[in-house]
């Protein structure tokens, strides 16, 4: 495993900031890591209006409350939002159902602003992948949004336990022969950024999905991956907010 540091914000001063909690981004923060971790959707793909469509058609099959749905899916694998809403007899039908839905409907999928720099701007083996979504579902949507597929990916299906759980990012940090805490993890949702905090890793939080209060458990914040300049050099990878 490289002898790299662990990522470290350093504000203009040189002191530690991190992500605030007052409503503002952050700003001249600069991280050196081995690698960046991404979350897909709301993160490097703009699927939420898919997302909210299958799951408002997929609660009204079920007769439950879509904004209560809405209010907890995000970030999170289909089987655990299910099994908050379905019983257990259900459960695996209602996952399909789901699953079903999302499948036949990439209408409006797109990359989200700066998501092609930012991949652009780093070797395959510098970035991955970790994604609350299945593999098939997940690939479809890089593909709608002409995103490269990551070498290394780690979806629904890959873990025992989904996001908060620290796992996926383990697991994919791990496959890229880093420590979670060499990494900066990237994600839009609570349950991701709980997840990569746990892992070890420095988070940014992208408010792409939820506001910069909501996602006030991240080291920094950022309004999308326009706001974030990438670079490799000499081993390291630089992720600085502008």
């Amino acid at each position: 495993m490289p002898d790299v540091p662990s990522p470290t914000p350093v504000g203009p001063s040189g002191t530690e900031t991190v992500g605030p909690a007052d409503g503002n981004y952050s700003a001249d923060v600069t991280w050196n890591a081995c690698a960046i971790l991404f979350d897909i959707d709301g993160t490097l793909v703009d699927s939420t209006p898919v997302v909210e469509r299958s799951w408002r058609t997929w609660a009204h099959e079920y007769e439950v409350d879509a904004e209560e749905v809405l209010r907890v899916c995000h970030g999170r694998r289909t089987e655990d939002t299910v099994a908050d809403f379905v019983a257990p007899r259900h459960r695996a039908e209602a996952v399909a159902r789901l699953q079903a839905l999302e499948s036949a409907d990439l209408a409006g999928v797109t990359a989200l602003p700066g998501a092609h720099v930012v991949l652009e701007a780093l070797p395959p083996c510098r970035w991955a992948a970790v994604t609350s979504g299945e593999r098939a579902l997940m690939t479809a949507r890089l593909a709608a949004a002409q995103l490269p597929i990551p070498e290394t990916l780690i979806c629904a299906e890959d873990v025992s336990a989904g996001k908060p759980s620290p796992e996926g990012y383990l697991k994919v940090a791990a496959a890229l022969s880093f420590a979670a805490a060499q990494c900066v993890v990237v994600e839009d949702a609570p349950a991701g950024i709980s997840a990569g905090k746990r892992a070890g890793a420095r988070v940014l939080a992208l408010t792409t999905t939820h506001t910069v209060r909501q996602v006030a458990g991240a080291d920094a914040t950022a309004p999308d991956l326009s706001a974030v300049v990438v670079g490799y050099a000499d081993g390291s990878v630089t992720v600085s907010i502008r």
